[in-house]
């Protein structure tokens, strides 16, 4: 008798590039200070477009959010803090060490994470997931996948 635990999935269709805006500004209304978003797509598919939805909803100026590509990280303040991570070029667990993530995801504040994927192992047990994939040059779909209450509760909410 092998017990299967649920996991609560929310997807979302985006047409346009206001579709994703709106997304991630219902996103943002859910937020309390203290997340962890991890962001998993291919190259070119919207991630940091997404966090940039987020950002602006919480204060931040969207043309200030850029992919983290080269510095891996980035921290901005707005409602409240927010590290944007891209853990595409962090080579290993020593490297996501280094880097400070446990740390920082620890210490409070929204934590978004593009290429989470590539870390699953490290992840904390309590994060969201939103899965992006590509239909055409501007539509989406966001697949979020909760990874513990809090994020079963946050998918909830976006669904009412």
């Amino acid at each position: 008798n092998t017990e299967r635990k649920m996991t609560a999935t929310y997807t979302i269709r985006a047409e346009n590039e206001a579709d994703t805006e709106q997304f991630g500004s219902r996103l943002s209304k859910q937020i309390s200070g203290d997340e962890i978003v991890g962001l998993i797509g291919t190259l070119g598919s919207g991630k940091t477009r997404l966090v940039q939805a987020i950002a602006g909803a919480l204060g931040i100026a969207p043309r200030d959010v850029v992919s983290p590509t080269y510095v891996l990280l980035h921290e901005h303040r707005g409602t409240y803090p927010v590290f944007h991570f891209d853990l595409y070029r962090v080579a290993d667990r020593d490297e996501w060490s280094e880097l400070g993530v446990d740390e920082i995801l620890e210490g409070g504040g929204i934590a978004l994470l593009e290429w989470a994927d590539r870390f699953r192992e490290q992840m904390p047990s309590n994060w969201l997931e939103i899965a992006i994939e590509v239909h055409g040059e501007h539509e989406r779909s966001f697949t979020c996948t909760a990874h513990g209450k809090r994020y079963e509760e946050l998918i909830a909410s976006l669904q009412s």
